[in-house]
């Protein structure tokens, strides 16, 4: 009986340890943008940060890198296959693995950063598979082809997604006009619910999972809308239109891209697209079945540059009017612009990060609102476009631009 107790209890302790494995993905914990560093600096050198190592020959790409506590994943692609890459926390490449074909027509290269979680790393291709790979050496464990398996409507850019992994689910959409968003089992890619959504395809969308005391929500947009989902059943619980054309005139291209995933917190729900409704607050009911919208405002409207909330002001750019901006997150009101282009922003330690389309990286004072560009420098290495965001881990800076990956070193000595 002791025995029978005691391997009752391993078991036990395995499945809780499995379901809290630490999950390290797309714009830091919980995709907010905000990275939880301490003593950064406040102002950089001329030239910049100094350069620890670079990487190159990882591949054409966009996707940003995944950081752990002891390595570094990132995706590219070359001579249209997917790649893998591995790195120590030094530089070293510890091994690359290859899973399947990569996107490889206009703005070719890999979309997405991979999902790490315990010993399993989750990653989309911009070709259309959904893929679980071996953390040790990436050899590859499962994969699900959006097209033969859920009959994916083809995107015209590529599938853009960043996995969300909630438990012992992994969460996608592929846009099939009856499997739309799926939730599969992450340890053997078998389909645990399918959900229709509003049939339409994808709109290259990171997803995001709202957790309130009594439910899970998996929230992304397809092509026209923003989809609220039960994580566990596959229930469409709410759903909010982003563009008014009637369906039969809709364009491919034309208000279907919707690039960052939501920030939730305190019961409110925000979001920022490139087109449609653009930037956009709604309250959350306590029981997740409801969304109340409580502004919008149209100078929002960054469409793969994320934006970030600190305290009670929000952060991003604008693409008609290419600056930054700061927004009052109670009212939704401009408070301040910068100008400084089109771009990518996140933050740590009370400071913002802006790299721009032109490939100027450049670190901002945002106190009240207010914002102050403290130092900039511009990207040297790699080529094509600067459309990468940054990623900061134990004050390391990550940043990629096409096939170069370099680490700046942005610690107080």
């Amino acid at each position: 009986m002791r025995k029978i107790l005691l391997l009752c209890a391993v078991v036990l302790l395995f499945s809780c340890s499995q379901q809290k494995s630490k999950i390290y993905q797309w714009r830091g914990e919980n995709r907010t943008g905000v990275f939880q560093e301490e003593n950064l600096l406040n102002e950089w050198p001329e030239n910049g940060p100094a350069e620890i190592w670079f990487a190159e020959g990882i591949g054409n790409g966009y996707g940003s890198p995944t950081v752990t506590e002891s390595e570094l994943f990132i995706t590219g692609e070359i001579d249209s296959l997917a790649w893998m890459f591995c790195y120590d926390l030094n530089g070293e490449l510890k091994w690359k693995q290859s899973y399947g074909k990569e996107w490889a027509k206009h703005y070719p290269g890999s979309r997405s950063a991979p999902t790490v979680v315990g010993n399993m790393i989750y990653v989309n291709s911009g070709a259309g598979t959904i893929s679980c790979l071996d953390r040790e050496n990436g050899t590859l464990i499962w994969q699900k082809d959006y097209v033969e398996d859920f009959n994916a409507i083809f995107p015209m850019h590529g599938f853009s997604e960043a996995p969300v992994v909630s438990g012992n689910k992994v969460f996608c959409t592929p846009g099939g006009k009856e499997h739309n968003v799926v939730a599969l089992d992450r340890f053997s890619g078998d389909v645990v619910w399918s959900c229709k959504g509003m049939s339409e395809r994808m709109g290259y969308n990171p997803g995001n999972i709202i957790e309130l005391p009594n439910r899970k929500i998996y929230v992304t947009f397809s092509a026209y809308h923003m989809l609220g989902i039960d994580a566990e059943t596959g229930e469409l619980l709410w759903t909010q239109l982003q563009d008014n054309t009637p369906v039969d005139k809709r364009e491919q291209g034309v208000g279907d891209t919707h690039s960052n995933n939501v920030i939730f917190e305190d019961g409110f729900i925000y979001y920022a697209v490139g087109d449609g409704n653009r930037g956009v607050k709604l309250q959350l009911s306590e029981d997740g079945s409801e969304i109340t919208e409580i502004w919008r405002t149209t100078d929002l409207d960054t469409y793969m540059g994320g934006f970030v909330k600190l305290g009670d002001y929000i952060y991003g750019c604008g693409t008609r009017k290419k600056d930054l901006k700061s927004f009052d997150a109670e009212t939704g009101q401009p408070v301040d612009s910068l100008k400084a282009g089109t771009g990518a922003i996140v933050a740590a330690d009370n400071m913002l990060y802006y790299y721009n389309w032109r490939g100027e990286l450049s670190l901002l004072s945002c106190e009240n609102g207010k914002l102050q560009k403290q130092s900039s420098f511009k990207m040297t290495r790699g080529s094509k476009e600067h459309f990468s965001h940054p990623v900061i881990k134990n004050g390391v800076l990550y940043q990629r631009r096409g096939d170069a990956l370099m680490a700046f070193d942005i610690r107080v000595k």
